[in-house]
């Protein structure tokens, strides 16, 4: 489902900047209301809102998609000081929900709506969805490695205080002492949100 066209149609009329912008606008609404619509329905956004986050998505990404590699892109702006690609590919995964090698502006925005306004419910599922990288309905020691390796390698050697190289190893071996409660070497959706959800409240 397309949500806007990713570049405006030329026109032949001398019309000022403002008025084109009023036409594009109108182009918008004309075109797209049922998608604006659903989108506003399925998220937490407002239709403004929507249209907002779009103008920026279409900015960076004027296909009206982003593949694996302008997302690592984008997300090592952030990250300057340390190696992003890793965790920026596990962050891909898990926004590009259908699994066809690019996140839509759709997939962008159901992403972002659980992780900004979503329930406490929807976002642990969402952060098992990142660390279950097989997606088979587990999170084993391998994959949660993988992640905090990728964590580790993002913010880079500058951290204080300067970071034991066993310690992403040493993180997965607690988590697990505390989440994987029958002791099968895996954790589930169920043991991952009880254990969240505890150190929540403690906090």
């Amino acid at each position: 489902m397309k949500l806007l066209p990713c570049s405006a149609a030329k026109t032949t009329s001398p019309v000022t900047q403002n008025t084109v912008e009023d036409e594009m606008e109108m182009a918008t609404v004309r075109h797209r209301p049922e998608a604006l619509e659903l989108l506003e329905a399925q998220s937490k956004f407002t239709k403004k809102e929507l249209q907002i986050l779009y103008r920026g998505f279409k900015n960076e990404c004027p296909s009206g998609v982003v593949n694996e590699e302008t997302f690592k892109e984008i997300y090592s702006q952030f990250f300057p000081q340390g190696d992003s690609t890793t965790y920026a590919h596990f962050l891909f995964n898990a926004f590009d929900t259908d699994h066809n090698g690019s996140v839509s502006f759709e997939d962008f925005v159901m992403g972002l709506s659980i992780l900004l306004r979503g329930t406490v419910q929807e976002k642990l599922n969402w952060a098992f969805n990142l660390y279950d990288i097989n997606k088979d309905g587990y999170i084993t020691k391998e994959e949660m490695l993988d992640i905090m390796k990728a964590i580790y390698d993002m913010m880079g050697k500058c951290t204080y205080p300067v970071l034991k190289e066993d310690a992403p190893r040493q993180h997965v071996e607690t988590f697990f002492q505390k989440m994987d409660k029958n002791k099968d070497g895996v954790v589930t959706i169920d043991e991952f949100i009880e254990s969240c959800q505890k150190v929540s409240i403690q906090c």
